[in-house]
């Protein structure tokens, strides 16, 4: 490499295709396994008690299956090894996952409420005692599976959406509850697709979040919490840093910030502490304020800014 164009790399202690999933695989297979069974339970409960609200939660149950499906692969397919065309493996895989969650989540969601109306014009009778133990145990799974999921939904986008999907099945869980005690008490059978109703509606907004999230990562938005001006501050106060352009920094999945600048830095003082100092103070700096561990650095001498400029016309 050339005197004036250095790069530093550091990866502190995850590999460049390692993800914040993968330490989390096997509590998604449990959750998995879980939620196959429950489904299975509240479909069986659903037509037996006639609740569309069981039904609605088990429906929203199997979207869970398929998104905790999906986040199991994309995990294994985000670990596979990069490659001379994909530098950083697979690594997004696990964000494309994500984004097909919320998708799916939209979708049953949309289903929910669209059935729910129907009840409305078309009221059925709902057998409110089947419906409270079918749904108690779905309840109770879904605690479970959120205990297990706890953890990883705070570093992994990925975990996060089955943990979402997870949560909104316990809510849901607990308005059947909720519903078919009404029915129990009062005999008022509007309060099975009501409870359809808030099912569907708890869908959305939590999916629109993680949706937001997601198109953050794949658009290269900067990572949640690093502010551009402050790492730029940072940089520039730095001794003998004169200025920074071409500064960049995105996710490549969660859990995996990445940065890259050009380091304007004067000639006298690369010359007294030499490249490799330089080098370490400018990751040093992020690593220790903004959690931002593979960085790429170019350092450039004076001037060298305006000749890449001549060169790009």
């Amino acid at each position: 490499m050339g005197a004036g164009h250095d790069h530093g790399h550091t990866h502190g202690g995850r590999p460049p295709t390692g993800t914040a999933g993968a330490a989390h695989r096997w509590r998604l297979r449990i959750a998995l396994g879980i939620t196959l069974s429950v489904m299975v339970v509240e479909i069986v409960g659903g037509i037996l008690s006639d609740s569309l609200a069981l039904i609605a939660d088990a429906t929203h149950m199997a979207t869970d299956a398929v998104g905790l499906g999906m986040a199991l692969l994309a995990i294994h397919v985000a670990n596979l090894p990069a490659t001379a065309r994909r530098t950083y493996g697979y690594a997004r895989a696990e964000i494309l996952a994500a984004l097909a969650n919320c998708l799916l989540l939209l979708g049953a969601g949309g289903y929910v409420l669209f059935e729910a109306v129907q009840r409305f014009i078309t009221p059925a009778e709902t057998r409110g005692g089947l419906a409270i133990a079918f749904a108690a145990v779905g309840l109770v799974a879904n605690i479970v599976s959120l205990s297990l999921l706890m953890r990883g939904q705070k570093e992994s986008l990925n975990v996060r959406g089955a943990y979402l999907e997870v949560l909104a099945d316990a809510l849901g869980s607990v308005t059947v509850i909720v519903a078919a005690g009404v029915i129990l008490a009062t005999g008022w059978q509007a309060a099975d697709p009501i409870a359809s109703l808030v099912i569907g509606l708890m869908i959305v907004p939590r999916t629109v979040k993680l949706l937001r999230e997601t198109l953050d990562v794949l658009l290269e938005a900067a990572p949640k919490g690093v502010d551009m001006t402050e790492v730029r501050a940072h940089l520039l106060a730095l001794p003998g840093v004169r200025d920074v352009h071409d500064l960049h920094a995105w996710t490549i999945t969660s859990g995996m910030p990445v940065l890259s600048a050009h380091v304007v830095v004067d000639p006298g003082t690369l010359d007294a502490v030499g490249h490799e100092k330089m080098l370490h103070e400018l990751q040093e700096c992020l690593v220790g304020h903004f959690d931002v561990e593979h960085c790429t650095f170019q350092l450039e001498p004076t001037g060298h800014a305006a000749h890449e400029a001549g060169l790009c016309h």
